[in-house]
């Protein structure tokens, strides 16, 4: 059994509650491996469950925070491959979905584990999976049609990224909304970017005058739903952040607790590993931090537009 320092929220609560403790790793058993972690991925869905407002469970007290790392496999139970096939002591690896990735290590499934593409560090494989398998899913859920216009709204956020990476071998025109300060971003993934605020509506119909055959919404505001609304059929409009406008107008919203999108997200991680393996998905980390500071970290990535993926280095 190995001690681990893991960050962990004791109560309910914002960042301040975190807290690191030191915490006992089990010895993998069969189909488990055990991780030595060197970065783990932080999301907003991380700051969502530990502050409760998805309901809280007083009994998961205290509660594990992160569900994405990479690092390198120091144990391996018996008659165990990961995910990808193989796994020896000293491979680097990374995982999703995991319990308590913030950790200096951890024993996880096998079945979560998949090696490193050479192609990322620590900090980027461990922000991969989930960004990712979201803009998948979107995609899933509206495909995109070759040689059609589709706009993005939030393109220069880490969904918009992945989604714009994806989208680029499939022969479509991509225009995504972004503040001016971030339209190199989008340039960069193969996108073009357009002005969030008044008057967007108009300026994405200058841009198109064809029109436009899909909408993505990864910010959930007003402004995406309803300009989105106005230009693409409601069936050809998917969120992953405006829940309670898609229940009213109709159209869908993708997310892990469906168990559609959970089923789907777990089927395409190794096509997502490939992805980058190739150099055809990158992950822009903005900022990296020690364990110590996870509270800080995840008041980053609560409060303001971090400008990249943000990573806890045990």
């Amino acid at each position: 059994m190995t001690i681990a320092r893991a960050v962990l929220a004791p109560m309910y609560g914002g960042p301040e509650v975190l807290e690191v403790r030191e915490v006992e790793v089990a010895d993998p058993g069969a189909g488990e491996v055990t991780i030595e972690v060197r970065a783990a991925g932080l999301n907003p869905v991380d700051f969502k469950l530990f502050s409760g407002a998805r309901g809280g469970d007083p009994d998961a007290l205290p509660l594990p925070v992160g569900l994405e790392v990479a690092g390198v496999l120091t144990a391996i139970g018996p008659d165990t491959e990961i995910a990808s096939g193989g796994g020896e002591v000293g491979d680097e690896i990374l995982a999703f979905r995991v319990s308590g990735g913030c950790s200096s290590a951890l024993t996880v499934p096998a079945a979560d584990v998949f090696a490193k593409p050479a192609t990322l560090d620590f900090p980027e494989a461990a922000n991969l999976l989930l960004v990712g398998g979201t803009a998948a899913d979107m995609l899933r859920i509206v495909p995109a049609r070759e040689g059609t216009t589709m706009v993005i709204h939030g393109t220069s956020g880490a969904v918009g990224v992945s989604l714009l990476q994806q989208l680029a071998p499939l022969g479509v025109r991509a225009i995504g909304t972004a503040s001016e300060a971030n339209f190199d971003e989008v340039r960069r993934f193969g996108g073009e970017p357009v002005t969030y605020g008044d008057g967007l509506e108009g300026r994405l119909r200058d841009l198109a005058p064809e029109g436009f055959d899909a909408a993505y919404d990864c910010v959930g505001t007003d402004e995406a739903v309803d300009v989105s609304l106005a230009l693409v059929d409601r069936s050809r409009l998917v969120t992953i952040a405006a829940a309670g406008r898609a229940g009213e107008e109709g159209f869908e919203v993708v997310g892990a607790a469906r168990p559609d999108s959970a089923a789907f997200r777990d089927s395409n991680r190794a096509a997502l590993v490939d992805l980058a393996a190739r150099g055809e998905l990158v992950v822009p980390v903005a900022r990296t931090f020690p364990l110590d500071e996870a509270a800080a970290a995840l008041t980053l990535l609560a409060g303001e537009h971090p400008g990249g993926k943000l990573a806890l280095i045990p």
